[in-house]
């Protein structure tokens, strides 16, 4: 996402019905201001040109989902960045969020009704390229102690009663990321090509 302005209010809900009744230029207006379509533009050319973030970010996704995995807490299989994990239950997906912030002061949303359907409740994780190992062990280390503490159903808990949203679904066809092994090798090529072109032309510049 390319997001550079928003905002909401908080006000009873008169006050917001108010505002929206007389005020419909502030609320839908479509002109943004031009220093964000600037900043909006600047990362779309950004990104276009330069994929290291990108396949970072879906490094990072893969190694998330493996971990978690491994350790047995339900990940909602996608090809996707986002790491859907399952809780199942609005108020234990609410419990889970508010502890992994206040106690391990790690914001992670919880997901529920409408936005998905009532019994598929979950955390929703987006790694990004500045998520090192160091900060991914320290989620799932939390996520694990929460997992614990709220006594959450795991994967085979999930697999005792026929898998649920791809959870612990038996003989289930593993679900492909969205970026090939070839397209992150052949984006590695390329960055490497970069870098080694970026050193050349530094060496010019400085000699050593």
């Amino acid at each position: 996402a390319y997001g550079c302005v928003g905002g909401y209010i908080a006000a009873s809900a008169n006050l917001v019905d108010t505002v929206r009744s007389l005020a419909p230029g502030f609320i839908f207006t479509t002109s943004l201001p031009p220093a964000t379509m600037a900043g909006a533009r600047a990362a779309i050319e950004y990104q276009a040109t330069y994929q290291g973030d990108r396949r970072l970010q879906q490094i990072h996704t893969r190694e998330l989902k493996d971990d978690l995995t491994s350790r047995g807490i339900p990940v909602i299989p996608n090809p996707s960045h986002i790491v859907p994990v399952l809780v199942g239950d609005a108020e234990t997906a609410k419990k889970a969020s508010d502890m992994l912030l206040t106690d391990y002061g790690i914001y992670v949303q919880s997901i529920n009704y409408p936005t998905v359907p009532r019994g598929e409740e979950r955390l929703r994780i987006t790694p990004t390229p500045g998520h090192s190992a160091e900060l991914r062990a320290e989620l799932v280390g939390a996520l694990e102690q929460v997992w614990e503490r709220l006594s959450i159903k795991r994967v085979n808990d999930w697999a005792a009663t026929g898998g649920f949203v791809g959870v612990g679904v038996e003989h289930a066809i593993p679900t492909a990321p969205m970026w090939t092994d070839g397209q992150l090798g052949a984006i590695e090529a390329e960055l490497g090509a970069q870098r080694a072109l970026t050193e050349e032309v530094m060496q010019e510049v400085v000699p050593s």
